[in-house]
């Protein structure tokens, strides 16, 4: 508690690290505008609209007049078609009772980490990571426990690595495919994680925002193997809807009522016309499947042309639309490195120190969510910068 004498200022809890991602994304979009030509590769956003289906729904809701408060948890028909999207895409049966429709997956992640953890609590999570985690976790109160995870478990959680902690533990967050390495774990080592945490009583958070978005095979979810995992999701990456501040969450039916009155009181209801609209995306899937197909095609390009302007070594890219970069040999201080070659080839990275506090410094993640002809423009400069 702040002394009485002391000046007013921000709290304690405020003070987290900045989200690298969005201030690179900040000072590229600052040279655009003072005439730079950028080539945006910092930021996890495809560079395609939502499908047609969502923007003409959309459109029929707005004139209808249909933007007026919802269920604190979101409409039913959105909750019941979640639920058939599970039955259809995983073959898993979902109550939709237990879909709590959100403000983005932040929200999701704010309201499960307040329903489901008490202060002081510790969550294991992998490094290199998504920053957002450990960040929601530190202003919430809560303890990150950071994983180092390498090669030899690609990037992602085990048991070997969850042991010396296990102890003291109370909860375990897991991305599969993951940011920013874009890694995903086998069906038997998902099990086993899940298994780990249950014999424990350690809550199981599986984030699939990147469900959809996988090249050799499909993701498998929580829920295929556990009832009681948290399972968050969103409407940004797979659906191409970032701006339309949409996701879900899946809880067990001991969470659902703590959610809703979270919900209730911290945003009211999820956005109206967002959630109309996105009842449409199931129908435009083969246009996002062939969002997926273009992200494949600038994955292949990339690898195959960024080791001829020196970056040689990247993690396993399964699925979202990233490429993990060990740049040891180039730089030791990846933020210096990654702002001289926006600075000397417009090209935008983000340094590994937003994913990774003890080794970020010699990594980088690329985003491939753009146009295949920026992508090839951005391998054209840095061989140029290069050689």
């Amino acid at each position: 508690m702040k002394s009485k004498n002391t000046k007013l200022g921000p709290s304690s809890r405020s003070d987290i690290a900045s989200f690298i991602a969005m201030d690179v994304m900040k000072l590229a979009n600052e040279r655009e505008a003072k005439g730079d030509n950028i080539v945006h590769l910092e930021v996890g956003q495809p560079s395609t609209s939502a499908p047609v289906t969502v923007l003409k729904a959309a459109q029929k809701a707005l004139a209808s007049d249909k933007i007026g408060y919802t269920e604190a948890h979101g409409i039913s028909q959105l909750r019941d078609r979640l639920a058939r999207h599970y039955n259809e895409y995983y073959r898993v049966n979902v109550d939709p009772g237990r879909i709590i429709i959100t403000a983005g997956s932040s929200g999701a992640f704010v309201m499960s980490f307040l329903a489901a953890f008490d202060a002081g609590d510790r969550i294991a999570l992998a490094e290199p990571g998504y920053p957002a985690y450990r960040n929601i976790m530190k202003a919430l109160g809560l303890v990150p426990v950071s994983l180092t995870a390498g090669e030899e478990t690609r990037y992602q959680p085990a048991p070997e690595l969850l042991e010396p902690v296990a102890a003291d533990l109370n909860g375990l967050l897991v991305a599969s495919p993951a940011n920013p390495t874009g890694t995903m774990m086998s069906t038997d080592d998902f099990r086993e994680l899940i298994n780990w945490c249950s014999a424990r009583n350690i809550w199981f958070v599986s984030d699939e925002i990147y469900h959809g978005i996988t090249y050799d095979r499909r993701a498998d979810t929580a829920l295929s193997f556990s009832d009681d995992a948290i399972v968050i999701n969103s409407f940004s990456k797979y659906f191409s809807m970032t701006g339309w501040r949409l996701g879900w969450v899946i809880v067990p039916e001991v969470l659902v009522r703590p959610m809703e009155r979270l919900a209730q009181n911290l945003f009211i209801s999820p956005p109206t016309l967002s959630q109309h609209a996105a009842l449409a995306a199931f129908d435009g899937m083969d246009e996002l499947d062939e969002h997926v197909t273009r992200y494949q095609v600038n994955r292949d390009l990339l690898l195959k042309e960024l080791p001829k302007a020196g970056f040689q070594r990247f993690a396993p890219s399964d699925g979202a639309f990233y490429l993990y970069a060990d740049v040891s040999d180039l730089t030791q201080d990846s933020e210096e490195f990654c702002r001289r070659v926006m600075a000397e080839t417009g090209v935008a990275f983000t340094p590994g120190t937003d994913f990774d506090l003890v080794s970020g410094h010699t990594s980088l993640r690329i985003s491939y969510a753009g146009a295949t002809e920026e992508l090839r423009e951005a391998v054209r400069r840095l061989q140029d910068w290069g050689s």
